[in-house]
C-alpha cells in the first residue's frame, strides 16, 4: 500500500526552521529508503515565501494570495510517498525521518485507490 509522509518543519518563534538535521541526514534517509525498495516519490518544497493560495469563493470567482500564512509553529516542507505492507511499516519510517525530530512532524497519510 501507498503513504504519503508530509513532513512538517518545526519553527522557531522569528519563523525560521528550527532543529539540527544536516543536508547529510537528508541524504542518508534518502538512500536507505530506496535501497529498502520502499521509495515511490519525494520532493522538497521550495521556500515558503514562494507559496500562493488559491481559493474559489461562493460566486466562482478565483482569489489568488500570497503565501499561506496561518499561524502555525510548522510549515510543509516536503513529501515521500513509500509503498510498505501497511500503517505501521510507514509509520517505522515516518519516525526514521529527519523531519520527525526538533519539532518537526511527519504527517502519514494512505493514497485512495482511484480507478478511473
Amino acid at each position: 500500500m501507498k503513504y504519503l509522509m508530509l513532513i512538517n518543519a518545526g519553527l522557531d518563534a522569528e519563523g525560521e526552521a528550527a532543529g539540527g538535521c544536516t543536508p547529510e541526514d537528508w541524504q542518508l534517509f534518502y538512500k536507505e529508503i530506496q535501497e529498502a525498495g520502499v521509495y515511490c516519490s519525494g520532493s522538497p518544497l521550495a521556500d515558503l515565501t514562494t507559496a500562493t493560495t488559491v481559493r474559489v469563493d461562493d460566486r466562482g470567482e478565483r482569489i489568488v494570495t500570497d503565501g499561506p500564512f496561518a499561524e502555525t509553529r510548522e510549515v510543509l516542507g516536503g513529501y515521500f510517498v513509500v509503498d510498505v505492507p501497511d500503517l505501521d511499516v510507514a509509520l517505522g519510517w515516518a519516525a526514521r525521518c529527519p523531519g520527525s525530530r526538533d519539532g518537526g512532524s511527519i504527517v502519514v497519510r494512505p493514497l485512495a485507490d482511484v480507478e478511473g
